[in-house]
């Protein structure tokens, strides 16, 4: 599977001094463009939460038992992964935010014994037959 394009469009509503002041950035160099300087403030914001992020992401994995993986940002399931994964118990529910890709390589039936859902807040990007099977749109 080739995902060139991993970004998503997003609607923000910015009031208009705010606006000016992207714009005037904007026209002076220091972005490319609107989009550039949203994604560069996104990122700083993110950066800025990275403590708080990576508590939530333990108290979740707490209150929820060992047999969930949690990601944020991009998870790629490999066979090896997968075969780890299975080795060890499974996973029983695979939940994220950002995009999962499911490799195409990967054997299904595995896939189906390992993981028994699948909960991702973002995209998933897998053959039909495994979004079915998870009931993912």
């Amino acid at each position: 599977m080739k995902y060139e394009n991993l970004s998503e469009k997003i609607s923000v509503n910015v009031n208009v001094a705010t606006l000016a002041g992207v714009d005037f950035l904007v026209e002076h160099g220091f972005y490319a463009n609107r989009s550039d300087a949203v994604n560069q403030a996104v990122r700083e914001l993110i950066a800025r939460e990275q403590s708080t992020i990576d508590r939530i992401i333990i108290q979740e994995t707490k209150d929820h038992s060992s047999r969930t993986e949690w990601f944020l940002g991009e998870l790629t399931l490999t066979p090896e992964r997968l075969a780890a994964w299975s080795r060890h118990a499974g996973k029983e529910k695979l939940c994220g935010y950002g995009l999962l890709v499911i490799d195409e390589a990967c054997d299904e039936e595995l896939l189906f014994a390992t993981v028994k859902a699948i909960s991702v807040q973002g995209s998933v990007r897998a053959t039909a037959s495994v979004k079915e099977h998870y009931g993912i749109q």
